[in-house]
């Protein structure tokens, strides 16, 4: 893109480098712990921890994300470990859907990204009403039959054993030699994640410096004028850009045209249906589904952030 003078440059870098690294930190502790969590958490550790009764482990699967942070680019092949386990399709996909936006890391991340500007309010708001989407959706997923869902080849797969650590002679986990493995797993799936999820930041970093520096105000403020046209545009761009859970607030912070519900709708449905989410998830699930659960998301998190972003702010 050609610049008409020097300090329109100088303007694009500093505002790319400014948000580049309020976030980049947030990749890097989430990546960690998602290496982590993939790395030492057992398999059926998740599925005891759930009540016997399925609607209250629903429920309990939507605070998962709580206890187990995991970022979406790590998420799907946890649950796909997690279903070939044994571990309930309606509460693997809640887990999925909430875990990278419940999660103490997300809160803060996006609290720092609205500070000053209703940081409490947008990050509360961020995480109850995905609270309340996921729990819903799987309720509704319940539902379901299992073959409908996932693909035939998970679905013969799918097995209630236990985790199947290496064992010894004698029948008891080789504690000596899983400890070096698991550690050098750790790091790798923590270095995969943080390559993969960076690029991904990079690149709308970039996209919204631009937007920030080159693109005419007053042609995106039109789209931030209504709701009605506001949430869907920002709702697009969270699936386009496919930005991690842990620093898309810094980008949405910036969209100052766009109202509250329009921010919402960004923060919530990016990291349940991305671009590099719908790939992912064409692993696990029939492609129908894939769709389905995409609309329905889109459907849903526009008519309840345009309806909860339009309540007054408390404290104003």
């Amino acid at each position: 893109m050609p610049f008409s003078e020097p300090s329109q440059f100088g303007d694009l870098l500093y505002a790319f480098l400014g948000i580049l690294f309020e976030g980049a930190p947030y990749i890097v502790l989430g990546t960690i712990i998602s290496g982590f969590i993939d790395a030492y958490l057992p398999s059926n550790a998740i599925d005891r921890f759930l009540p016997k009764n399925r609607i209250a482990a629903i429920f309990m699967s939507g605070l998962l994300g709580a206890v187990f942070p995991v970022c979406e680019c790590a998420i799907v092949p946890v649950i796909r470990r997690l279903v070939q386990k044994g571990l309930p399709v309606s509460c693997a996909i809640t887990y999925m859907l909430s875990a990278p936006i419940v999660n103490p890391i997300v809160a803060i991340s996006t609290y720092s990204a609205f500070a000053g500007n209703d940081a409490l309010f947008m990050t509360m708001s961020r995480i109850g009403i995905a609270y309340l989407v996921t729990v819903f959706f799987g309720i509704v997923i319940d539902r379901f039959s299992t073959r409908s869902i996932l693909k035939d080849k998970l679905l013969s797969k799918i097995s209630k054993s236990p985790s199947q650590a290496p064992k010894t002679d004698d029948g008891k986990t080789n504690i000596s030699e899983e400890k070096p493995d698991k550690l050098l797993i750790a790091l790798r799936s923590s270095s995969r994640d943080f390559l993969d999820v960076g690029m991904y930041f990079i690149i709308g970093v970039m996209i919204t410096a631009l937007y920030r520096t080159q693109i005419d105000q007053g042609i995106v403020d039109r789209f931030g004028e209504s709701d009605l046209v506001g949430i869907p545009s920002m709702m697009i761009l969270a699936f386009v850009l496919s930005l991690c859970s842990t620093s898309d607030a810094f980008i949405a912070a910036q969209m100052l045209s766009f109202s509250s519900a329009a921010k919402l709708s960004f923060l919530i449905f990016g990291p349940m249906m991305d671009v590099k989410l719908v790939f992912m998830y064409g692993a696990v699930f029939k492609p129908k589904f894939v769709i389905l659960m995409a609309l329905s998301l889109f459907v849903a998190i526009a008519v309840i952030c345009s309806v909860w972003g339009n309540l007054p702010v408390p404290g104003t």
